[in-house]
């Protein structure tokens, strides 16, 4: 059977799922909000994204964009440091833009569920409360007054492909909002922080390193419990777990 025949499952857990058959995307979704955000965000987006072939009751089909990601968390990057801050430029670009007209959430339901979530992971054992309440302490640089901007809301290095130094597309648009911009600078840079002058270089001096590693603890404390519950692994080499030791 030829590759392009064969159906890929990208990502499978109760939520979504993503599925590939040769340069078409299929993305299933329970919430038809986060598919309609999708194509709206990626109509409004000025950087490269994916193109929308259809949509239909929570399904989406979209193009592969060209290229290769720019990394996976957990492992060295192969792109050069002009890509990322290729991608830096490009949040730069996205941050500058007029804001989506749906609202974002507050940094109080951010607070709320950082809250939460923390007490689960000590109560649970998850995680050792020393770890949980010196991230959490870490974690308070991120909320200060901001002004909001366009933002992609789930950004990540496989979520940003690059040929040689050029950015050739950002996919997965769902959680887009106007929200924090260091908020997008942190999920870039999650678990890969040798790159981040590399990305501000490219973004320019707007952007706040102490906010940006308040957000890794924020990012990072939210979402082990989501992770190790939909089959990921957050404590694997250079993952979320070992982002928080590393503020120890």
């Amino acid at each position: 059977m030829a590759a392009m025949d064969e159906i890929a499952v990208v990502v499978a857990h109760s939520e979504r799922t993503t599925l590939r058959l040769g340069d078409v995307f299929l993305k299933v979704d329970t919430v038809q909000t986060r598919i309609d955000r999708e194509v709206a965000a990626i109509a409004m987006a000025p950087i490269p994204a994916p193109r929308v072939l259809w949509q239909k009751p929570n399904v989406l089909a979209i193009a592969a964009v060209p290229g290769t990601a720019l990394g996976r968390l957990g492992e060295p990057s192969p792109a050069s440091p002009a890509a990322w801050a290729a991608a830096g430029a490009a949040l730069r670009k996205l941050h500058d833009a007029p804001l989506p007209p749906w609202p974002g959430r507050s940094l109080d339901e951010v607070a709320a569920e950082l809250e939460v979530e923390c007490e689960l992971l000590v109560s649970s054992a998850i995680l050792p409360a020393d770890l949980v309440a010196r991230n959490r302490r870490v974690a308070e640089a991120a909320f200060r007054p901001f002004t909001p901007v366009f933002v992609h809301g789930d950004m990540q290095i496989t979520h940003v492909f690059v040929e040689g130094d050029e950015v050739t597309g950002v996919i997965d648009w769902s959680e887009a909002a106007p929200g924090d911009p260091m908020a997008d600078l942190a999920g870039l840079t999650l678990g890969h922080e040798e790159r981040l002058a590399d990305v501000l270089a490219g973004y320019g001096p707007e952007a706040d390193a102490d906010v940006i590693r308040g957000w890794w603890s924020l990012r990072s404390l939210l979402n082990v419990r989501w992770l190790a519950g939909h089959g990921f692994d957050p404590a694997a080499p250079g993952c979320e777990i070992d982002v928080l030791k590393a503020r120890m």
